[in-house]
C-alpha cells in the first residue's frame, strides 16, 4: 500500500504530521508501506521517509520511477490519501487515482469536490432538509454584501483549516475578510454566526451497511473562534470527550453526521462539524472528506472513545478502500 502525503496547498505541513502518524501506527507484518508525497511546488519527489525527514520538501519519495504518478500508483494495492485541501481533498488527487485503477480510501471524486466546496454543500443539505448556517455568496465581481447583520464569518468556498477566514464584526472589517478570503477563492462565503457550542463527530463506513457515528466531542477554543492558530497551536484549544450536551442533542448529531455523509455521498471516512444552539437545535457546519489524522487528532479520537483504537481504525478504512473498488469493479462503463 502507498501513503500519499504532503500537497501544494496550505495544509502542506499538517498532511505531513497526519502521515507520520498514520506511518507509524500501520503494522509492518501486515502492510508493505511504500511513501509517496508531493511538494508544495506540486513535485512528486524521491526520498527519504516521510517519518523521519527534517526537511521534506527536499527528500519526500514517489512511488518509484515512471513516466506519470498514474502509472507509479498503478502498482500499489490501495492508497491512504492524507491531503488537505485544494490539489488533494478536493476530487483532484481522487480522479487520478480512479485513472489508475487503483483503490484508495476516503471520499470519491464527486463528493470529494461537492464537500470541499461550502456553497455546493450547503446546497445539498438544504436540498435534504439538513440544517445548516445560512449564508451569501459572493462570486467573481459581486460586491460585498451582508444580510445578517454583525458578527459574520467570512470564508474561501473551497479550503480547508480555517485559512482565510476571518470574523467581521463590522463594514469594515467586513471588507478586509472578503478581500483575504479571495486571495484564496474567486468564490467567497459571508455566514451568519451561530451562537452556541461547537462539536464534531466522526463518520465510518460504506453504503451498506450504514455508516456508524462516533461520539461526540466539544471543542473549546482559547481564542474568539476556532481559527487556525486555536486548531494547529500547542494549548489553542481543549477538545472534551464526550461533548457536555444531553444525550438527546448528542443522538441528533450523530444522525445529522450520518445523514449528511449519505447525502453527499461519501464513503470510508468524515468528519462532521456542527454547531448546538442554546435552545439545542443542531445546525451543520461543515464535513472533512480527509481530517487531520495524528494520533491525537479530533476523529482519532472520537473513535478512541468509540471503542475503535487508532491502528484498527486505519485497518477498517483500508478494508473500506478495497471493498469499494471491489463493489464498483462489476460496473460496467
Amino acid at each position: 500500500m502507498a501513503v500519499l502525503a504532503g500537497g501544494r496547498s496550505s495544509e502542506h505541513e499538517i498532511s505531513l504530521a497526519s502521515a507520520r502518524s498514520v506511518l507509524a501506527a500501520l503494522d509492518p507484518d501486515r502492510y508493505e508501506v511504500v511513501e509517496i508525497a508531493i511538494g508544495r511546488e506540486g513535485r512528486w519527489k524521491l526520498g527519504e521517509s516521510v517519518a523521519t525527514t527534517q526537511s521534506p520538501l527536499e527528500t519526500l519519495p514517489v512511488l518509484a520511477e515512471a513516466s506519470s504518478p498514474a502509472q507509479a500508483l498503478g502498482s500499489v494495492d490501495v492508497v491512504l490519501p492524507i491531503l488537505h485541501g485544494p490539489f488533494g481533498e478536493d476530487g483532484t488527487v481522487q480522479g487520478l487515482l480512479e485513472l489508475a485503477g487503483v483503490p484508495y480510501v476516503g471520499a470519491g471524486v464527486a463528493a470529494s469536490a461537492l464537500c470541499m466546496d461550502k456553497d455546493l454543500f450547503k446546497a445539498v443539505l438544504r436540498d435534504r432538509r439538513i440544517p445548516v448556517a445560512r449564508n451569501a455568496t459572493l462570486r467573481l465581481g459581486d460586491d460585498v454584501a451582508n444580510p445578517f447583520g454583525y458578527p459574520v464569518f467570512v470564508k474561501p468556498a473551497r479550503l480547508g483549516s480555517s485559512v482565510g477566514i476571518s470574523k467581521a464584526h463590522d463594514e469594515v472589517e467586513l471588507e478586509a475578510a472578503v478581500a483575504l478570503a479571495r486571495r484564496h477563492d474567486e468564490k467567497v462565503l459571508v455566514e451568519e454566526f451561530v451562537a452556541g457550542t461547537e462539536v464534531e463527530c466522526g463518520v465510518l463506513g460504506n453504503v451498506r451497511p450504514l455508516p456508524i457515528a462516533s461520539v461526540v466531542g466539544e471543542i473549546v477554543p482559547h481564542a474568539e473562534w476556532y481559527d487556525y492558530e486555536a486548531k494547529y497551536a500547542a494549548g489553542g484549544s481543549d477538545i472534551i470527550v464526550p461533548a457536555r450536551i444531553p444525550e438527546a442533542t448528542a443522538a441528533r448529531v450523530q444522525e445529522l453526521a450520518v445523514e449528511a455523509f449519505v447525502a453527499t455521498e461519501c464513503e470510508g471516512m468524515a468528519r462532521v462539524d456542527f454547531f448546538v444552539r442554546a435552545d439545542g437545535e443542531v445546525v451543520v457546519n461543515e464535513l472533512n472528506t480527509i481530517p487531520g489524522f495524528t494520533e491525537t487528532s479530533v476523529y482519532a479520537r472520537l473513535f478512541e472513545a468509540s471503542g475503535i483504537p487508532y491502528a484498527e481504525l486505519l485497518d477498517r478504512l483500508i478494508e473500506l478502500a478495497l471493498e469499494r473498488h471491489e463493489r464498483r469493479a462489476g460496473l460496467e462503463y
